[in-house]
């Protein structure tokens, strides 16, 4: 945790004192020290040798010679060698310091090459022993250094000490302490529930859990019990996160945030330590809230087999945790707040009540949920007239909280590219085919022959979705390549929570009607369709296996929603069952694929003609397949919003995928375009 003040006090509101900086210290001691070197000595002394020291005796210019220390000899001249080495000097005397000197490497053999220098001299000059200390050399010599080791052991402790929370030391000595960061009234970026759209369900449950802890005696004078726990589950994107930081916003008590892979560590028993420093945290705020995101990370389902190869750390901080939400009272004042989109992974004791009370799905948004997270995120920016909120949300099923925020973005992004003032209608069209479809390569080197091909597979995939009544319509169809795929047809879903099997059999005909125009056309097939062999496969499996629609399964699923039948090792079903499956998957693929070819081969002039206008200009709209098929008979309902005379972008629904939490399937879960990827 970082920045948490002593105080139980929510906030501060008194200015920080100064404090002395160390670094201050660091700066004097190196002023100091090269003080010490550079500015030693009144004078520099020119240093000469042996030879030159000669020459000075025998024209006798040497008054007198120091030894000092046995190590350096100092040489004082007279007035004659003055005048002759010095003629400019002014001082009008004999020096005080040295005029030379000569180091030298044995006392004996100078004194020896004096004498033979000054042979036959009356008044030979011989060396005066001196002993000299320089006493605060000496001792700073030897005690700076200790001095700097010092300072910089400091310097790494105080750097540490910035990361390892409120008792000093840093991650070294604290690694035990909670890593949660602290939000307050005085948090810069403050999120409220005016900043959260589209979950006003969960934004009710939430809402309650604020109220209480504002106001606990409302709920308390009846006998109320404020829950423990509250578990947001929902797909990535949905806004786990930020209905969490609202809640940090609007409660005006401490909020404690960490994220679940914080408390795992490398040094065993750590992340049961920081699951007790927390939860101390919050008892000595309270009432405070603690908000744990991905908590799967911690919160995995305890490994019962010792040979499966468990996380004992991992574990010990999962029981830390259990403990720590049973052991703090009812009335306490700690609410702890979990995300997750992996609920089925999480530990049954984690789940049970007493623990995490709660559970809140946050779905992906409706239509009316849409439409509000666009108001939301379009506050900020300068739209053109011709945007509609409605109309940009009736384009975006299945679209997440985070996706929508993406489509805004890359709105304002194109927009600015090409130099607008405002971000108009159309912006916000191409940034939905961006993000779905990927980034247009319209350089990518087609020949003609496989141009054709793909206008026939995507001109396929048109037909066959128009001229079936559950089928979803098409918006355009593009054969310029988008991402990985060669050509794009995009579709606007019906939202509908449950699908039967005739809308999920007229979607595999239409999934296989590019392949289909393919053989129709020219005889043969190609790698072109391997995501549309993917979905169909993976569709019609769901509903043999899971969702009991086909008569020789029967009402069976072998569907399993807590996830662990991915790491099993048998199936939940015989080896027979297994060919029964295969063989009913198979022939119910085989059989959308003939009706696709029959449907396709009634309409071949219109499949031609819709091929060779995607040839010539690329891109077709829907009311292009007005023109050569006619209109369609089975009209689709509209939901609340009046219907919008233009047509745009939009993405095909897989809608077939399982759905985890609940038996119905529903199509706002999935996102996705028919697209046609070359295969080597």
């Amino acid at each position: 945790m970082e920045n948490n003040n002593s105080s139980g006090n929510f906030s501060n509101n008194n200015k920080p004192k100064k404090k002395f900086s160390f670094y201050w210290i660091y700066v004097i001691l190196t002023v100091v020290f090269l003080g010490s070197i550079f500015f030693n000595g009144s004078k520099k002394t020119e240093e000469i040798d042996k030879g030159k020291l000669i020459t000075l005796l025998r024209d006798k210019d040497v008054e007198k010679i120091d030894l000092v220390n046995g190590e350096i000899a100092e040489i004082y001249l007279n007035e004659n060698g003055l005048n002759k080495y010095f003629p400019n000097d002014k001082s009008g005397g004999l020096s005080l310091s040295p005029n030379y000197t000569l180091r030298i490497a044995s006392v004996e053999r100078f004194e020896q090459d004096l004498e033979a220098a000054q042979e036959g001299f009356e008044n030979p000059i011989y060396p005066h022993v001196v002993k000299r200390h320089n006493w605060g050399t000496e001792i700073f010599s030897w005690i700076f250094p200790i001095i700097l080791i010092l300072g910089f052991w400091f310097l790494i402790i105080r750097m540490m000490g910035r990361n390892g929370g409120p008792g000093g030391g840093g991650q070294i000595f604290n690694i035990g302490k909670s890593q949660a960061k602290l939000y307050d009234n005085d948090s810069d970026a403050k999120v409220t529930f005016k900043d959260v759209a589209g979950l006003e369900e969960a934004k009710e449950e939430v809402v309650e859990v604020v109220d209480f802890l504002k106001n606990p005696k409302k709920y308390t004078r009846l006998g109320g019990k404020i829950p423990k726990g509250v578990l947001l589950v929902g797909p990535p994107g949905t806004g786990k996160t930020l209905l969490a930081k609202s809640v940090a916003g609007e409660a005006n008590v401490p909020f404690f945030s960490i994220s679940g892979s914080d408390f795992v560590e490398m040094f065993v028993g750590v992340g049961a330590s920081r699951v007790r420093d927390l939860f101390k945290q919050a008892k000595e705020k309270s009432p405070s809230i603690i908000f744990i995101d991905e908590i799967d990370a911690i919160g995995r389902a305890r490994s019962k087999s010792p040979m499966s190869g468990g996380n004992d750390e991992r574990e010990s901080t999962l029981n830390q945790l259990l403990t720590e939400m049973d052991g703090f009272g009812t009335n306490s004042g700690v609410i702890v707040i979990a995300a997750t989109n992996r609920a089925d992974i999480l530990d049954k004791a984690l789940m049970r009540a007493g623990r995490f009370d709660r559970q809140i799905y946050v779905e992906l948004p409706d239509l009316i949920g849409r439409k509000e997270i666009f108001e939301v995120h379009m506050r900020k920016l300068k739209l053109a007239d011709d945007v509609n909120v409605e109309f940009l949300a009736k384009q975006t099923p299945g679209f997440s909280g985070a996706d929508i925020a993406n489509v805004c973005n890359e709105a304002a992004l194109m927009a600015a590219r090409r130099n607008k003032e405002s971000i108009e209608k159309q912006d916000f069209l191409d940034a939905i085919d961006r993000i779905v479809g990927g980034l247009e390569k319209k350089n990518k080197v087609i020949t003609d022959s496989e141009k054709k091909v793909i206008a026939f597979h995507e001109a396929g995939h048109a037909t066959t979705s128009w001229l079936l009544e559950f089928a979803h319509p098409l918006v355009k169809v593009t054969i310029v390549p988008r991402g990985k795929a060669l050509g794009a047809a995009w579709y606007l879903p019906n939202e509908r929570q449950i699908t039967t099997k005739e809308q999920m059999y007229h979607e595999m005909i239409a999934t296989l009607g590019g392949r289909a125009a393919e053989q129709l056309v020219f005889g043969h097939i190609s790698t072109g369709a391997l995501s549309d062999l993917e979905k169909v496969t993976k569709q019609a499996t769901a509903m043999v296996a899971y969702y009991g629609l086909d008569e020789k399964i029967g009402n069976r699923s072998y569907y399993d929603s807590t996830g662990q039948q991915d790491y099993a090792l048998t199936k939940p079903f015989s080896d027979k069952t297994a060919e029964i499956i295969d063989e009913q998957v198979s022939e119910l693929i085989e059989s959308a694929y003939k009706e696709a070819l029959r449907i396709l081969g009634e309409n071949l002039d219109g499949l031609t003609q819709l091929a060779n206008k995607l040839i010539d200009k690329e891109v077709v709209f829907g009311d292009d397949l007005e023109m050569i098929f006619g209109k369609r008979p089975w009209v689709k309902e509209e939901i609340d919003f009046p219907k919008e005379s233009q047509q745009s972008q939009s993405e095909t629904d897989t809608n077939n995928d399982v759905n985890d939490s609940s038996d119905n399937v529903s199509e706002e879960n999935q996102k996705n375009i028919n697209t046609e990827e070359s295969q080597s």
